[in-house]
């Protein structure tokens, strides 16, 4: 995976560009003031390149509303009453 840096404005001017590299695998840093600010990265990866799957979250919020969700919204709401 290529990484290339551009500053702000020219960023923007080669948006279009940026985003068809980016489709393509290639990662784009923008800087601002010679520092890094952004990255364009393609869909699913992380800066580092790693591809991400939505699949490793599956479960992860169990029991995070304990053992009725039910039960838990209702007395949220109850809260705000």
């Amino acid at each position: 995976m290529t990484k290339n840096r551009y500053g702000a404005e020219e960023a923007r001017t080669l948006l279009p560009e940026l985003l068809e590299r980016a489709h393509r695998g290639n990662s784009s840093v923008i800087t601002k003031r010679g520092k890094p600010y952004a990255e364009i990265v393609p869909v699913g990866t992380t800066s580092e390149g790693k591809k991400m799957s939505l699949l490793v979250l599956a479960g992860s919020g169990r029991g995070l509303w304990g053992k009725s969700s039910r039960r838990t919204v209702k007395r949220l709401r109850d809260e705000w009453r």
